[in-house]
C-alpha cells in the first residue's frame, strides 16, 4: 500500500485496526511510535545497483490500556512527517515485534489494516541462472502439451 492510499482510508475510517494475515489483532492500545523515511542503497548479486525508498510505520505496545489512536492522529502524523522528512508517495512498511521485529507490507480489506507477509527474493535472476517463474511454467506447459495423446511423442 502507497502512503496516498492509507491517506484516502484515514480521512473516512471510524477506527485504526491492524491485523495479522492470520487473523490475530494488534491490541487496540498499540502506538505507531514512528513514522519514518527509509532509503536502502544496494548492490544486488547481479551487480546492478539499486535504491528504494519505503515509508516505515513502528508499531508498538505498552502498559497504556485506554491508549487508541484515532484516524485524525495518525493522519497529523503522517502530514508532519511528509513535511518535516520529506516522505513521497512510496510503499510503506509496518514494523511490528512478535518474537522479534518483525517487517509487514500493508493492505486493507474495507474494515481493518493487514500486516502482510514480506519475503525476500533474487532480484538479478538471470545473472545467477535462476530460471524466472514464467521460463520454468513454459517449460512445464511444453512438456504437458507434447504428452497428450495423438502428439507423437511418446
Amino acid at each position: 500500500m502507497k502512503l496516498s492510499e492509507i491517506k484516502t482510508i484515514l480521512a473516512s475510517a471510524e477506527a485504526v485496526n491492524f491485523k495479522l494475515e492470520n487473523g490475530t489483532f494488534v491490541p487496540a492500545h498499540f502506538h505507531v511510535t514512528e513514522v519514518g523515511k527509509v532509503t536502502k542503497n544496494f548492490i544486488d548479486c547481479g551487480g546492478i545497483i539499486r535504491k528504494e525508498n519505503k515509508v516505515v510505520f513502528q508499531l508498538w505496545e505498552a502498559n497504556d490500556f485506554e491508549h487508541r489512536l484515532k484516524p485524525q492522529k495518525l493522519l497529523n502524523i503522517i502530514s508532519l512527517s511528509e513535511k518535516k522528512l520529506g516522505i513521497e508517495d512510496w510503499e510503506i512498511e509496518v514494523e511490528y515485534q512478535n518474537e522479534t521485529i518483525s517487517k509487514y507490507g500493508l493492505d486493507f480489506n474495507g474494515k481493518d489494516f493487514i500486516l502482510t507477509a514480506k519475503h525476500t527474493a533474487c532480484l538479478a535472476l538471470d545473472f545467477c541462472g535462476i530460471p524466472s517463474l514464467h521460463t520454468v511454467m513454459s517449460a512445464v506447459k511444453e512438456v504437458a502439451n507434447c504428452c497428450t495423446p495423438g502428439s507423437g511423442c511418446c
